[in-house]
């Protein structure tokens, strides 16, 4: 059957969906996860804690359909990434998973009795929520960009010969921290806009501006291990875009300093991370003189392009090897077939508009800020 797209074109296509997904997953439960890794600092007693955990209470759940979208589009388009990705970072995810887990039941059960020590410890509860995931996931970014100990067999079984521990090197615990400091930058913009004025925002601002500056110099040194570091990976030879899904038919080398080839070949490409350092200055120059909606709107940014960055730099890689570059899995060679792209791509078109109308009559319908006076007068809040 001869199908409108070409089987290239399809996986670019999809490749660039997937930065969608997670960018908007950054975007939106990313702020959820700032706001509750900053719950213990900005807020200093009961009243302050729950006007917090009311700035997000009214979307966070709808929020995590960017997660579950996310990883359900890795399963479709790409499954040998999901694989291997899933499997190699087993215990990380295990981790991810649990904290998740406990915001919700932090969020229903704080309240369910009076005691200082009990709300105290569900409080802690949805910082571990907050802060876990955050570093995760950059740690893992940092890994995928580093390469994955895996190889693949002449009938693509998947070995992975990582260990847990071995996640953490100096790396990818500078895009832990990178990635934590720009959730806690979008976090500390989002309680600006959607607390009381009063010390709660001010604290808020003192906060998100320390962790703008973090991002600031954690994303230039994550620039200085790229660029002067053993990181990258080269194709060799011709690139086929439009053969079957074999990742053993790529000829693939570890390239120190090749995640600038593409900013090199393509300098328009060099907006991504330009985008990530004006973003953050803009968020800093907001909570500085008290503009809540530029400094909102400088970490969306600043996260757009940090995000961006990476996925610009490795394409078409998604998942290299760091023991058998061969076995390396890119955008042309570890995707679902012709035919299965393009039915999920229509299911998408028809069903993104959807989600992303419907989230935002969610906003619209759910905006203005969070009191302490509504605790006592709103049954509904946490």
């Amino acid at each position: 059957m001869e199908l409108p797209l070409d089987y290239p074109t399809l996986r670019i296509i999809w490749w660039a969906l997937m930065g969608v997904l997670l960018i908007g997953f950054a975007l939106t439960d990313g702020f959820d996860m700032g706001v509750t890794a900053l719950l213990p600092f900005v807020a200093r007693d009961d009243g302050e804690r729950r006007m917090v955990i009311n700035t997000v209470a009214p979307t966070w759940e709808g929020n995590q359909v960017w997660f579950i979208l996310g990883g359900g589009a890795i399963f479709a388009a790409w499954p040998f990434v999901y694989a291997v990705s899933f499997s190699g970072f087993y215990l990380a995810m295990f981790a991810v998973l649990a904290s998740l887990i406990l915001r919700p039941v932090a969020f229903k059960y704080r309240s369910k009795r009076p005691g200082a020590g009990w709300r105290s410890g569900w409080d802690w509860a949805l910082f571990i929520a907050g802060f876990v995931p955050a570093l995760v996931f950059g740690v893992a970014v940092g890994n995928v960009l580093q390469g994955i100990p895996f190889h693949l067999d002449s009938d693509l079984r998947t070995t992975y010969q990582g260990y847990f521990f071995g996640l953490f090197t100096p790396f990818t615990l500078l895009c832990g921290l990178l990635s934590v400091s720009m959730l806690v930058l979008h976090g500390a913009g989002w309680l600006t806009m959607k607390a009381e004025i009063g010390v709660v925002r001010d604290r808020a601002r003192l906060f998100g501006t320390w962790a703008g500056l973090a991002s600031l110099v954690l994303f230039a040194l994550g620039y200085v291990f790229v660029a002067f570091g053993k990181l990258g990976f080269r194709i060799t030879g011709a690139l086929v875009m439009d053969g079957p899904s074999n990742p053993l038919r790529t000829a693939t080398v570890a390239a120190p300093g090749a995640w600038l080839d593409n900013f090199a070949a393509h300098p328009w490409m060099w907006t991504a991370p330009g985008l990530g350092f004006a973003g953050a200055a803009l968020a800093l120059l907001g909570l500085r003189l008290g503009r809540e909606f530029p400094a909102f709107v400088g970490s969306s940014l600043s996260a757009v392009g940090i995000i961006a960055t990476v996925g610009l730099s490795m394409f078409p890689f998604i998942l290299p090897s760091s023991i058998d570059p061969k076995s390396s899995l890119t955008v042309f060679n570890a995707s679902s077939s012709h035919l299965t792209l393009f039915i999920m791509l229509v299911v998408t078109v028809i069903f993104l508009p959807i989600v992303l109308a419907y989230t935002a009559w969610a906003f619209k319908i759910m905006w203005g800020r969070s009191t302490q006076e509504a605790l006592f007068t709103n049954p509904d809040l946490y």
